[in-house]
C-alpha cells in the first residue's frame, strides 16, 4: 500500500485540478448573481456606476467615503449644512442612537438618502412608516423572468416614464407612512409608493425602497442612468460634500447570493475557485497522510543482554594478578576488603567492629553457618598479624569465601 501511495495522491490532484479547470471554462460566461452594494465591484450587482457618478453630478463637491458610526463621524457635522449622506443597503438596520443622530444632521440643512430592501422596525417606527420587501426569487421564482419597473411621480418630476430591467427585483414598498407629513416623490408597477421624502428642520430625509436600481446591471441598461440622475437632482446643487456611507452597508447581516445570508471571516477567500480547490486538496492530502501514518507499524526489538558482574570479574582479575606475584598476604588484604564491603552494601552491617557480636547479627541475617562465618572473620582478624601467608591457607580462605558468596 505504502508504494502506491504517491501515485495515488498524484491521480488525485490530477483529478482535482482538471475539475477545476474544467468547471471554470464551463461558467465562465455565467452571470455573477452575487449583491455585493460595494463601490469596488463591476458586477451587474456592485456600485461601481453609481459611486463614480456622483464626481459628475455634484461636479462642486467634494465626495468622501464614511465607515463610521454617526457618532463617530469625522468627514460629517452636525454643525455645517450643505452635506449629503447617501446609504445604500440591502437593509437599513441602526439603533435609536443613529436615529437621533441623523436627525440632528438633517436639521442643521443636510440630506439623507437611503435607499434599501427593508428597514428595521426602530427605523419604522422613528419614521412613522410601515414597509413591505419581498424578492421573488425567495419563492422559487426564476432569477431571468423576474424583473423590476419603477418610476419617478409628477409632480415633483417633470414626467412619469417607467424604467426597468430583466434582473433581481428585491425591492419594497410602502404599506403605511404619514402622508401629512411625507411627499410622494415614486412608485413600483405604477400603483404602489416606494420613494417618499421626509422634512426635518432646514434638511430632508428620501427613503427609497429599491435599493438594486444604484446597481451597474440596472443602470447601465437602456437609459436608466436617468432614473439615478433624477432621483439625486432632489439633493441641493450647492451640496459641498456628498459622503457615501459603508457603516450601514456593513453593519446589517450581509447578503451572498440570497438575503440574509451572513458572511465569514472567510467569505472573501471561499469566493474565489482556485482558493476552494486548493483547501479541497489539502484536505484530501491531509486525510490520506492521517490514515496511512494510523497503521500499525512492528519496531525491531533489541535482544538484551544478561547484566554482568562486573565487580566481580574485576575482582578475580585483580587476584590472579597478585596470585602470579606470589604475593598472597596482599592478595588476602583485596580479598577481605572486597568481602567486608559486599557485607556493608548487601547487608547494612558495619565492620568496624569484627567481634562475636558482628558475627552473631551476619549469622542471623545470611543464614550461613556459624563455623564458617567464624573461621572467614578469624582470618580478616589475624591477617596484619601473619608475617607470610601459605598458598594453602590462602586456597582455604578462598574456598570459604567461595561457599559464602554462593549462599548467601
Amino acid at each position: 500500500m505504502k508504494k502506491f501511495l504517491p501515485y495515488i495522491i498524484a491521480g488525485l490532484v490530477f483529478l482535482l485540478l482538471s475539475w477545476l479547470v474544467f468547471s471554470t471554462k464551463q461558467k465562465r460566461h455565467v452571470l455573477d448573481e452575487r449583491i455585493s452594494f460595494n463601490k469596488r465591484d463591476k458586477i451587474p450587482y456592485g456600485m461601481y456606476v453609481a459611486y463614480h457618478s456622483l464626481s459628475h453630478i455634484f461636479p462642486g463637491a467634494s465626495v468622501i467615503v464614511n465607515k463610521k458610526k454617526p457618532t463617530l463621524w469625522d468627514s460629517l457635522s452636525i454643525l455645517t449644512d450643505r452635506q449629503a449622506l447617501i446609504i445604500i443597503s440591502p437593509r437599513f438596520m441602526p439603533d435609536e442612537t443613529e436615529l437621533h443622530r441623523l436627525l440632528d444632521f438633517v436639521k442643521a440643512g443636510n440630506t439623507v438618502f437611503i435607499s434599501t430592501h427593508g428597514l428595521s422596525y426602530d427605523a419604522q417606527n422613528f419614521f412613522n412608516c410601515d414597509d413591505y420587501a419581498f424578492d421573488l426569487s425567495l419563492f422559487g421564482v426564476d432569477v431571468e423572468t423576474d424583473t423590476l419597473s419603477v418610476g419617478l411621480l409628477s409632480p415633483p418630476f417633470p414626467d412619469q416614464k417607467k424604467y426597468d430591467y430583466p434582473g433581481r427585483r428585491y425591492d419594497g414598498y410602502f404599506e403605511k407612512y404619514n402622508k401629512e407629513t411625507s411627499y410622494e416623490l415614486g412608485s413600483k408597477d405604477d400603483t404602489d409608493i416606494n420613494f417618499i421624502q421626509l422634512k426635518a428642520g432646514k434638511g430632508s430625509i428620501y427613503l427609497h425602497l429599491a435599493p438594486l436600481t444604484f446597481s451597474n446591471y440596472f443602470l447601465l441598461h437602456g437609459q436608466n442612468i436617468n432614473y439615478y440622475n433624477k432621483m439625486l437632482s432632489l439633493i441641493p446643487k450647492d451640496t459641498k460634500r456628498v459622503v457615501w456611507d459603508e457603516y450601514f452597508l456593513y453593519k446589517r447581516i450581509s447578503l451572498d447570493n440570497s438575503p440574509g445570508k451572513s458572511k465569514g471571516p472567510l467569505s472573501a477567500l471561499m469566493s474565489q475557485r482556485s482558493f476552494r480547490a486548493a483547501l479541497c486538496l489539502l484536505i484530501v492530502l491531509l486525510v490520506l497522510y492521517i490514515l496511512q501514518e494510523m497503521r500499525r507499524k512492528q519496531r525491531m526489538i533489541p535482544v538484551m543482554a544478561r547484566p554482568r558482574n562486573d565487580s566481580l570479574e574485576f575482582v578475580k582479575t585483580i587476584g590472579r594478578l597478585y596470585h602470579e606475584k606470589r604475593d598472597n598476604k596482599n592478595l588476602s588484604k583485596k580479598m577481605a576488603a572486597y568481602f567486608l564491603e559486599h557485607i556493608r552494601n548487601r547487608y547494612k552491617l558495619s565492620t568496624n567492629q569484627l567481634d562475636d557480636e558482628f558475627i552473631t547479627s551476619l549469622q542471623r541475617k545470611t543464614a550461613q553457618p556459624e563455623k564458617n562465618i567464624r573461621e572467614i572473620i578469624s582470618f580478616i582478624n589475624n591477617i596484619d598479624e601473619t608475617d607470610e601467608i601459605a598458598d594453602e591457607q590462602l586456597a582455604g580462605f578462598h574456598k570459604r569465601l567461595e561457599d559464602f558468596y554462593k549462599t548467601g
